[in-house]
């Protein structure tokens, strides 16, 4: 098949998911050709299966606004017309899934579109009237829709009364790049005297709740010694900064930035902490289980469906900061339960959410599109 693939190319993990599954497609034989504005951070390496095809904006006086929804459109069909591609895959409803329907119109009912709703293109961007509505209507053209829970596929359901059938697809990770690492080395840099080390990955946004992080640390702290490690960037980081300052835990906290190698990193933490308001999947917690680490995260949105509660992680009420300590707690100092969680966590991301059952999934998802087309 040849396979079109638009997504954000940033941080993010949609971008991520994307990127990880053109590579799988790609290995098993398909044509990949990403429809994006930059190079996917995550694309890696040569293959000869893989293309990039760069999304350039013009500035012209006559638009208050670079025209990128429309550039994007005109670059899809540009793209499905010259390389004949079958699929059209598109990550995100706004603005993605209707700039394929406008290349569509521009190609012909021989593409076929596939709109992946990821979460804040839903949870965020789908109560606001003046998208909703737009929303919507990706979603109805598209000819297949998926999205990677239950509870986002419910809510997309409620909040725009959409009749298109949602295909339950869960995110994934390649088990051939997520697992424990040797880190001892790079983990006493931290931790010099043996301190457990607790871990948090975001993009920094509210809805993160990255202050509850800092107070499940300071409580763990009281009774242990322990370090916190926060990777990642965002609009909250300085008053992240300032709050670790303010309760003089600056001595325990460390600012890693932006990571490349996740796998890594991870690999150094005891327990990854995803407090989140909201998180219509939780890819850091798949990431996480992957190496090993069990997370202490809330019950909301998809995370349950991740995270088996009480089996490779503990699930807390949103802003239980109480309950979240003790729950680190329990992990941190009992070390057969530890090894109980940190197994479980392993087994599951590689089962419920292995990288090659993923892909075989879409893959079949696509063939049913294109088989209906034939028959059309």
């Amino acid at each position: 098949m040849k396979i079109g693939i638009t997504c954000y190319p940033s941080l993010g993990g949609s971008g991520v998911v994307a990127t990880e599954l053109g590579k799988l497609l790609a290995e098993r034989g398909h044509h990949v050709h990403f429809i994006t504005s930059s190079m996917p951070f995550r694309l890696g390496s040569f293959h000869p299966n893989l293309f990039y095809h760069e999304v350039e904006v013009n500035h012209y006086d006559v638009f208050k606004y670079p025209p990128y929804d429309l550039t994007l459109a005109n670059r899809m069909a540009q793209v499905a017309r010259d390389e004949e591609l079958d699929i059209l895959h598109v990550h995100y409803a706004v603005p993605h899934a209707l700039c394929a329907y406008l290349a569509k119109q521009m190609v012909g009912n021989s593409l076929q579109v596939v709109t992946t709703l990821h979460g804040t293109d839903i949870t965020v961007l789908g109560y606001d009237s003046s998208l909703s509505e737009m929303i919507r209507f990706g979603i109805e053209q598209s000819d297949m829709v998926t999205a990677v829970s239950h509870d986002l596929i419910q809510e997309t359901k409620k909040l725009l009364q959409v009749e298109k059938p949602i295909e339950l697809v869960y995110n994934f990770v390649d088990k051939r790049r997520y697992y424990r690492r040797e880190v001892e080395e790079m983990r006493k840099r931290f931790t010099p005297n043996g301190e457990k080390m607790l871990m948090h990955i975001s993009n920094f946004r509210p809805v993160k709740r990255v202050h509850d992080v800092v107070d499940v640390f300071a409580g763990v702290r009281e009774q242990i010694p322990a370090k916190l490690l926060l990777i990642g960037e965002g609009p909250e980081l300085a008053n992240i900064r300032r709050t670790v300052c303010d309760r003089q835990l600056q001595e325990d906290v460390f600012f890693l930035g932006k990571q490349d190698d996740v796998a890594e990193v991870i690999s150094m933490a005891d327990v990854m902490l995803l407090p989140s308001e909201k998180e219509s999947f939780g890819l850091v917690a798949l990431e996480a289980m992957a190496c090993g680490v069990p997370v202490i995260a809330t019950r909301t949105g998809g995370l349950p469906e991740v995270v088996a509660d009480a089996e490779c992680g503990f699930l807390a009420k949103v802003g239980d900061v109480p309950h979240m300590v003790r729950r680190t707690l329990d992990l941190l100092t009992d070390h057969d339960l530890y090894q109980r969680f940190s197994r479980a966590a392993v087994e599951r991301s590689n089962h419920t959410f292995c990288h090659e059952t993923i892909a075989s999934q879409y893959e079949s998802l696509y063939r049913r599109l294109l088989d209906h087309r034939q028959t059309r």
